[in-house]
């Protein structure tokens, strides 16, 4: 919602009401509760590509190793 300067000029030098104080504090909550989601998906996310990378190397370097010596015979 938009306002004219003069009203938020009032607005800021008279402060909210209860109930504008209350909306305002819900809308607060959300936006919070919205980035702490963001978050922890993103933590997941970052999470579970470190852990797969490693693993994938570390099968490429048996069965490489495997093909060495199964080579060497």
């Amino acid at each position: 919602m938009l306002y004219t300067l003069s009203y938020q000029m009032y607005k800021c030098e008279r402060g909210l009401t209860a109930s504008e104080q209350r909306a305002t504090d819900v809308r607060t909550g959300e936006a919070v509760a919205a980035l702490r989601d963001l978050r922890l998906h993103l933590v997941r996310i970052f999470r579970l590509r470190r852990r797969v990378r490693p693993a994938r190397r570390a099968a490429d370097a048996m069965t490489t190793s495997v093909r060495v010596l199964s080579s060497v015979r």
